[in-house]
Parts: C-alpha cells; sequence; structure tokens
C-alpha cells in the first residue's frame, strides 16, 4: 500500500522531492492506517491493506452497504481487538481521500445558468431571476436546498494520476510507438486524417507525445429498473485516445466528467452545463499543468490536453453541435444541400442520383421518382464557410423559462438548421456579460461530431427486416407510402385499389409472403453462435414464426452483417437481395477492426450505387434520415479511424454501470457521484494488487492459462482441457537414430526432440471441450446437445485456400519430461468448385462430402474457429460459412512497443464490396402470388390523400417550407432527444433510441 499513497503524493506534488507525513495534513488518517497492524502480532496486513482489498471484494461482488456494516460487525464481534472501521460509512469517508472527488455546482432550475464562478454567491438566477434555493408558499425552506446539483469532476487531477502511476505512465506514449507504418491501414486514431492533420497545424502539441488527446461521449438515461418513471439524467464521459486500442475503450479507462441532473433532458441548453469543462480544457490547452512522469525517472513536465471530437447517437449530436437533424437540412455534412422531400407525414431523405456523376444514364431515368435529375452533388463546405454560417446564426437565451430561453424563436432562412452557436466554438451564456468560452482549435478540426454507426445500424436493421417481415410497427411499406408512389406516378402496380367498398393494398416484391416469413423466422431460430459471439436469437422468434420482436442493437448488427444476406437469398427478388447484401458487406468493412483507406474511397463511390439501388426498389417513405447518413461512413472512417472506437457501444454498457451505483432512489446524482469516486479510488488501488482478483487480473472466461515457450514447434500445441477425461489406446513406436545420437551426447538433440522421438504414451487423454488461446472448442458430439456451436474449425493451405471441418475428438498425447501436444481430430468437407461455392462474399458449402479420411489431425494452435448457418437458398445439405474474429485476440507483444505490425484481426480488406453498375433492371415490384391486403377504410374517405401533391425540395425553392412549420420540426428535435433517451442501452437492457419518424397511417 505504501506504493499506491507514493503515486498519490506524487501526483500532488509540484517539487521533484516526496514530501514528508508530516507535510500532507491530508494523507494522516491514510498513513495512521497504513502503520497500524490490523491485529495485534499480524504484520502481513495492515489496517488499510485490509479495508481497501475488503472495500474492492465489495465493489467486485456487489454487496449492499448493509451487507457490509453486517460483515464488519461479525468481524468486530469475532476479533475484538482488530483494528477496524466500525461501517461502510466511515470505510468511504477514508477511501474517499484515496479518490479524486468532484465539485456540486448549483444551477437555475430553468436550466439558465450555473451558479459558478462569477455567480457563485448570487442568490437568483441571472436570466430568469428565479430563486436558487427550493421555495414552499413563496418561502425559503429551513435549510438552503437548491433546485438542481451538477456534479463536476475535476479533469486535470485524473490526467495527472496517469501520468503519476508507474502502471500506466508507459501506456500514454504508445499512440506514438504503435501507430502503423502504411499510410494505407487505419487501427487507431491516431493513423486517422483527422489526427494527422491535427498534429500539422499544432506542432507543439504534437511535439511532446505525452500530450493527451481525448473524445467527448455524451447520452441520456433512466437510473431507475422502473422504466414508467420518467426519468433523464446524461454522464458526460472522457475517453483518453493516448492508450492502446486494447485499453482505451475500457470502462476502468473512462473518466466520467459531467453529471447533469435529471428529471428533463438538457436539450438545447447542453452547453450551459459543459461551461467547467470547456474551461478547463482551454486551460489545458493554453497552460497546461505540471504533471509528474514516473515513466520518465519521475521528472515533472508541462501537460496539455486538446478535444478531438464527440461521439454520440443523432438527437444527442445536435444537442452538442448546435445542428438541428430534423427537417429537410437534416444531414449536418450535405448542411443546406441535403437531398429530401416532403412525403405524405414526414420527411424522406430521397434523391441521391445528384451525388452520380452529370452524365450518368440513372439521372434520365424516370423510375426513380417520375423526374429527371440535374441537380449537382452537394459541394464541400470548408472551415470558412462553416464558421461564416455561425457568424449569421443570432444569439440564444439559454434555459426553459416560458419568458425567456423558453420562447418558441422562428429561424431565419440565413439561420439554415443552426439552432445556436455550440460551446465549442463560442457561446455567450447571457446577454448582461459579455463573456466567450471557446477551445481556440475547435474550427480547424475536420472531424468534430462522429456519426454513431452504432444507432445508424439498428435503425437501418429494424427498417429493413421490419418491411421485409411486414411488421405492422416498424414496416415503411405503409398505406402513405403506396400514396407517395401513385402521386409521384412511379410503379403502378403498387398502387392503392379499389374493390367494391374496399381499398386494396398489393404486395410488394420487396416483403416477404407469409410462407417466406416463415422460412425466415425458422431460418433465425435455427443459428446457434460460438460461446460469447452474440445472444440467443431465438429469444426473439415468435412462437408462431411470424415475428422477430425485442432486438437489442447488438442483435442487428450482427443480423446485418451475419444473417440478413444468408437468409434472405432465396425469399426475394435477386435483385433486391443482391442490393440488400451489398449494403450488409459495406458494414463489414466499416465495422473492421482495421480499415484500409483504398477500400473506404472505394466504398463511397459504391455506396451512391446502392442508395440509387435502394431508391428504384423501396417507396420513399423508407429513406429516413438514417439510410442518407451511410454515405458518410466511409469519409469518417478515413480520418477518425477504426469505428469501434468511435460508436456508442461501450460507453451505453458504461451507463450500466453507473446504474448500478444507485442506492438511494430519491438522489439516484448522489448515489451515482459517491459511487463513482469510491470506485475510482478502489479500482487505482486494485492495480497494485497481485495477491487477489482484481479488474487487471481477473482471467477471462475462456482464458487458458499460460502457456511455457518451446523450442519445438509441436509442443507449443497446447490447450486447457474441459470436461470428462478418459483415455484411448494407441500403437507404440521408437526411433532409434535419436536415441543414438543422445548416447554420444549429440548438442542438436535437445530433450523436447528427445522426448519427441520416445513417441507418446500408449494411453492418449481425450476431452470433449477446451479452450486454445482464449477460444473455446467443442466436439460437434457435445455440440448438437448445445445452445451454442463451437464445433466448426477452418485451417488455412499452403496456398491460401481454406479448409473447413467439424471437431470430433479433442486428444492430448503425453511425452516424456512433461510434454505434450494436442490435437484436433477432425471430419473435413471436400472444397472443391462443386462443393463450396462463394457469391457475394458468401461461401457456402456440401456438408455431405467428406474429404481427406486419412489425413485428419491438426494442431490445436493452427485451428481457426468458424460457425456454420443454413443455407436456405441450397437445400438441407449446405450451410454458410460464418469466420469468427474474436475481439480479445492482439496479436502484439506485451509491452506494445515492438512488431507492432502483426495486428492480426479482421480487417476491411476481407470483404469485397462488388456493386454491379450494369442497368437498372425493370423489376415489377408486386409479389407475383396475388396477396392484397385490404385497408379497412373505404376508398372515399382517403381520396385526399391521393390527391394530395408532393413538394420537392430543390436548391433554390426552400422558401416551401414555412418557418413557423421548421420551427415545429424543432421542437420535435428537443422531444425526442427527451425520450429517446430514457432507457440504459446495454446487452442486458437495450434501449434503441430510434430516430425513425412516425408513419401516419
Amino acid at each position: 500500500m505504501f506504493e499506491v499513497l507514493e503515486d498519490i503524493i506524487s501526483n500532488d506534488a509540484e517539487v521533484d522531492q516526496l514530501c514528508s507525513q508530516s507535510s500532507n495534513v491530508q494523507y494522516d488518517d491514510l498513513f495512521t492506517a497504513l502503520n497500524s497492524e490490523l491485529y495485534p502480532g499480524v504484520s502481513l496486513f495492515s489496517s488499510l491493506k485490509f479495508l481497501v482489498k475488503l472495500m474492492h471484494l465489495k465493489v467486485m461482488n456487489k454487496w449492499t452497504n448493509k451487507s457490509f456494516d453486517e460483515l464488519l460487525k461479525l468481524l468486530k464481534l469475532a476479533f475484538p481487538k482488530m483494528d477496524l472501521v466500525e461501517s461502510h460509512y466511515e470505510a468511504k469517508k477514508l477511501m474517499t481521500k484515496i479518490g479524486l472527488g468532484y465539485q456540486s455546482i448549483h444551477v437555475c432550475k430553468n436550466d439558465c445558468a450555473l451558479f459558478w464562478n462569477e455567480n457563485s454567491m448570487s442568490e437568483t438566477c441571472p436570466v430568469c431571476f428565479e430563486s436558487r434555493w427550493k421555495m414552499q408558499a413563496g418561502r425559503r425552506t429551513g435549510k438552503n436546498v437548491p433546485h438542481k446539483v451538477l456534479r463536476y469532476f475535476p479533469l486535470a487531477p485524473r490526467l495527472k494520476r496517469l501520468f503519476a502511476t508507474s502502471k500506466t505512465a508507459k501506456l500514454m506514449r504508445w499512440h506514438q510507438a504503435g501507430k502503423s507504418t502504411d499510410d494505407n491501414v487505419v487501427r487507431h486514431p491516431v493513423d486517422g486524417k483527422a489526427w494527422k492533420d491535427f498534429d500539422s497545424k499544432h506542432t507543439e502539441f504534437a511535439d511532446d507525445v505525452r500530450n493527451v488527446r481525448l473524445g467527448l461521449a455524451a447520452d441520456g438515461f433512466n437510473p431507475f429498473n422502473n422504466m414508467s418513471i420518467s426519468y433523464n439524467m446524461w454522464p458526460v464521459v472522457l475517453i483518453t485516445y493516448n492508450l492502446p486500442p486494447w485499453l482505451c475503450m475500457k470502462p476502468e479507462y473512462l473518466m466520467l466528467s459531467l453529471l447533469i441532473p435529471g428529471p428533463q433532458s438538457p436539450g438545447k441548453d447542453m452547453d450551459v452545463f459543459l461551461r467547467p469543462l470547456i474551461e478547463e480544457l482551454k486551460e489545458l490547452w493554453e497552460n497546461g499543468i505540471d504533471t509528474r512522469d514516473v515513466g520518465n525517472d519521475r521528472k515533472v513536465f508541462k501537460m496539455r490536453a486538446a478535444l478531438l471530437w464527440t461521439v454520440n447517437d443523432f438527437p444527442a449530436r445536435s444537442s452538442l453541435s448546435g445542428w438541428s437533424g430534423q427537417g429537410y437540412k437534416a444531414c449536418p455534412t450535405c448542411n443546406e444541400n441535403t437531398p429530401s422531400m416532403r412525403v405524405i407525414g414526414k420527411t424522406a431523405y430521397f434523391g441521391h442520383r445528384r451525388f452520380l456523376p452529370s452524365t450518368h444514364r440513372w439521372r434520365s431515368n424516370l423510375d426513380f421518382d417520375g423526374r429527371t435529375d440535374r441537380k449537382r452533388p452537394p459541394r464541400r463546405f470548408s472551415l470558412v464557410d462553416i464558421m461564416d454560417q455561425l457568424r449569421r446564426v443570432k444569439t440564444t437565451i439559454p434555459g426553459k423559462h416560458p419568458n425567456y430561453g423558453g420562447v418558441k424563436r422562428k429561424r431565419g432562412d440565413d439561420e439554415l438548421n443552426w439552432r445556436k452557436k455550440s460551446i465549442f466554438y463560442e457561446l455567450p451564456y447571457w446577454a448582461e456579460i459579455d463573456i466567450f468560452y471557446e477551445l481556440p482549435y475547435w474550427a480547424e478540426i475536420e472531424l468534430k461530431h462522429n456519426l454513431d454507426v452504432m444507432h445508424i445500424e439498428k435503425n437501418i436493421c429494424d427498417s429493413l427486416l421490419g418491411t421485409l417481415m411486414g411488421d405492422p410497427h416498424k414496416s415503411k411499406d405503409t398505406d402513405n407510402a403506396k400514396r407517395d408512389l401513385q402521386n409521384l406516378g412511379i410503379r403502378s402496380e403498387l398502387h392503392l385499389y379499389e374493390d367494391g367498398n374496399k381499398l386494396m393494398k398489393p404486395a410488394a416484391e420487396y416483403t416477404f409472403s407469409e410462407a417466406n416469413r416463415r422460412k425466415f423466422c425458422r431460418f433465425v431460430r435455427s443459428v446457434k453462435f460460438p460461446d460469447g459471439f452474440a445472444a440467443n436469437l431465438w429469444k426473439n422468434v415468435a412462437q408462431n414464426d411470424s415475428r422477430i420482436v425485442g432486438l437489442k442493437s447488438h442483435d442487428c448488427h450482427v443480423i446485418m452483417q451475419r444473417l440478413l444476406p444468408v437468409g434472405c437469398r432465396s425469399l426475394v427478388n435477386k435483385t433486391i437481395s443482391s442490393t440488400i447484401i451489398e449494403l450488409c458487406t459495406f458494414f463489414n468493412q466499416l465495422c473492421a477492426m482495421t480499415v484500409n483507406v483504398t477500400d473506404m474511397v472505394k466504398a463511397q463511390d459504391q455506396l451512391v450505387i446502392i442508395l440509387c439501388k435502394l431508391e428504384r426498389i423501396f417507396p420513399p417513405a423508407f429513406f429516413d434520415i438514417m439510410i442518407h447518413l451511410v454515405l458518410h461512413l466511409p469519409e469518417e472512417a478515413i480520418l477518425g479511424g477504426p469505428v469501434y472506437m468511435r460508436w456508442m457501444y461501450p460507453f451505453e454498457r458504461y451507463l450500466k454501470r453507473l446504474k448500478d451505483y444507485v442506492r438511494n432512489a430519491a438522489k439516484p446524482e448522489g448515489s451515482i457521484s459517491e459511487g463513482y469516486v469510491v470506485d475510482e479510488a478502489l479500482t487505482f488501488c486494485s492495480r497494485y494488487f497481485d495477491d487477489i482478483e482484481t479488474r487487471f487480473n481477473r482471467p477471462d472466461r475462456n482464458d487458458d492459462g499460460i502457456h511455457r515457450t518451446r523450442r519445438l514447434f509441436v509442443f507449443e500445441s497446447q490447450c486447457k482441457p474441459m470436461g470428462k477425461q478418459s483415455q484411448v489406446y494407441v500403437e507404440k513406436n521408437m526411433r532409434d537414430r535419436i536415441y543414438a545420437m543422445n548416447r554420444v551426447h549429440a548438442p542438436e538433440v535437445t530433450h523436447e526432440l528427445l522426448s519427441l522421438a520416445s513417441n507418446s504414451n500408449i494411453f492418449v487423454s481425450s476431452y470433449p471441450a477446451c479452450i486454445v488461446n482464449g477460444v473455446r472448442f467443442v466436439t460437434h458430439a457435445r455440440d448438437v446437445r448445445l445452445k451454442t456451436q463451437n464445433s466448426g474449425v477452418s485451417v488455412p493451405g499452403t496456398k491460401n485456400e481454406m479448409f473447413y471441418g467439424q471437431l470430433q475428438e479433442i486428444l492430448e498425447f503425453s511425452y516424456l519430461n512433461d510434454f505434450s501436444v494436442v490435437l484436433f481430430k477432425c471430419k473435413w468437407f471436400r472444397c472443391d468448385s462443386r462443393r463450396m461455392v462463394t457469391e457475394n462474399n458468401i461461401t457456402s458449402i456440401n456438408i455431405t462430402s467428406e474429404s481427406y479420411k486419412d489425413d485428419q489431425f491438426i494442431l490445436v494452435s493452427q485451428a481457426q474457429q468458424v460457425f456454420y448457418v443454413e443455407d436456405p437458398s441450397r437445400g438441407p445439405n449446405w450451410r454458410v460459412v460464418q469466420h469468427v474474429n474474436h475481439r480479445s485476440i492482439w496479436d502484439i507483444t506485451e509491452d506494445g512497443m515492438s512488431d507492432i505490425d502483426l495486428l492480426q484481426d479482421n480487417s476491411s480488406s476481407n470483404f469485397t464490396l462488388f456493386v454491379d453498375l450494369g442497368n437498372l433492371p425493370q423489376i415489377n415490384l408486386q409479389r407475383n402470388d396475388g396477396d392484397v391486403i385490404p385497408i379497412v377504410q373505404p376508398f372515399t374517405a382517403v381520396s385526399q390523400h391521393v390527391n394530395e401533391t408532393v413538394s420537392f425540395l430543390n436548391d433554390d425553392d426552400e422558401e416551401d417550407v414555412s418557418e413557423e412549420d421548421d420551427e415545429t420540426i424543432e421542437e420535435s428535435a428537443d422531444e425526442e432527444t427527451d425520450e429517446g433517451n430514457d432507457a440504459v442501452d446495454t446487452e442486458e437492457d437495450d434501449d434503441d433510441h430510434s430516430y425513425h419518424t412516425s408513419d401516419s397511417d
């Protein structure tokens, strides 16, 4: 524990010499507990060391405070002379001295301002003049109780501790030593164009590799298990991108910076709450802070920090950036040139032909929307253009007071979709005081706000799957969508028509028939994933095989990239299925852990073709803003690096951890703040614990232990066996030549070679399962009884060909001197051109034909895991091969400073995105099964919709939208932001934050 306190004190010291105990009054209690024996005569444990480890067990195993108090009472009763605290409250007080604490800042009840700095002594809000304190019957209560309290966790001391800790100081330089040597390969944000551009503009900052690059994520969640309670608090979390990719997104390295109180979302007033953080970021950029680096002989250096970008879902992005995500100009990249049009009841982001070359033949095709398209592609808006737009935005009053900041404001035409000036540029907090807080470098950053791939993929999957399945709640093939086609004068075969006094809706080719819907549901139900790969999707299939419901974000991620391309091939028209497969292949490329810049450049052009083909298939109502945003994801991957370091999955799971801190439902923000500070202190201490299980040394679920290095490759074939051991008899054979060499002490004969020459024991151990390099393998005989699939095996050949099979037996051969070799006995499938077919990146193999019956064994170190899913398009004897890339495996040396380019994981180059550029086929989009759906309303009741004209938004006719309608759109964005973030999006409890606009039927 002395090493812990030494690093803590060195974090606070401003001199080179370690301060003495007597000069650190704030740490006196810690040193007293450190020097006191836990029990008379017991020197192994000090009182502090025992308490810290006991508190660590409490956090790791989620003990309640009451159970911890009861345990302390029992220990005191059993060991009266034990020097131990009396309660959890006393333990927490002591632990907070190891932690870094937080500041409580009072907030106006209407979110107008903070009672902080120049307003710290004010009794009323400087904007709306409301009282700072809660009132009863017009009078202040006996104790001053503020309406709202913002918790701010200072950034500088937390960054200093990363350098003051021997466990992390070296890791803060990884981004310099670990960056890719190939400009075409991007595997970390340091390899992205945005990072490199920032370094070229700020060379003084880039010269010191210890300067910190940060990302900011903000999202809302409901802290209560009862989701019927409307409550929405917003944590602001910071990411340290100096760290290696396998650490920087771990929850132990995420830093909670702000906890914005509920019960309402801050919405457009987010900047008010960000003020303390922005001021500290500005200070860290301009002046820096003295920091002791234990990784460099404990020398003091001037640490500076910069914010690279933000990571948010689309509604939260609007709150932070100031650009509204609603209306005709919703796309923040296309800006005022967003392709959009008005359809019945909503705005459709339709018209991607404008991104094609001006001479492209599809621009003259009338099958898209009944018009030719001669518009120019949206121009690139430079940083100067954006700053010029921001200068035209009128200053707004913050807050939600109905007479001040809550007054609805009509945006002017010159303001476009800007709702405010973001605090990241500049922000006057109130009109009376002209104070500007800004980040001087923010305007020059190319990628300021990331588009969240997690929610984009989730919403696209919901739209595609809902439309294909004919889901009444999520399908885009609504009655109004059919009326839109009639208004546009296209696809007459899908128009609504009158049959007697009923209105009939023809079934579209892009929807499954009832029989195909059941086939797809049975296909999803049959899928078995490897251990830890994904949730069991059979739980989401309705019992009557008619619907798929309750999909979480990760479920949609798996369906889009693994199942939908396979399942839809035989159930819809080939042109439709190939277009869907092309879109899914792009997401496979995008989400790869290593991104190839050339692949993303090609994907940028191919996505335009894919979106145009989708426009030819689906109605305009299908194209919400999420479909359009896909077009800009390749460019962001080139700028920012791999998606897995810029999406919301880690932060949504982090919200679940914060939710677990809530012990007092009456004060959830206070519970989370206190719990976070104690957990932060214990996490810091646990870095130094080697004798107990911590978050840093806890073995993974599929950990196979530490293997000894062998000189002979064959003895490297090791694993952790699982299950019941059995014995198998094999024949014995001796190698006389090596024995003869050993008798004359030949130097070539090592212990390993001699053991190998002696052959193995005649009895071989057989196991039903094992773990190899963190991957679980199970024999096929056992696998068929499980709900997971871990028997698929592949091995590369000498000519880069792949061989696929199923694991039949796991055999361990024992040799002299405690050496052993583990082999897999596999059933190998025939892989010739007749029995293995690859089409659109989908490899199908016939499992009835067996090959290599005389060569069935491989070393376990050669095996790669795959899993198989049924292939509905080829029959019951065919399976589609799905490769597994385990996210916890990084082929990098332990220190991360050498052999960096040996990072072996899935790359975007593993997926070939091929888009057919031929003529668009003339598709009859009505299903040929004659299926029609009757609509309850009579035809005369809806005739007014049929005659309704559709207004298109061209570059020169934006005035068609009234200012009043635009303000309504803006307000609906705020409401959706409030409602869309009410729940925690985790693997166990996942709210999709859907950004669909409702379809009016």
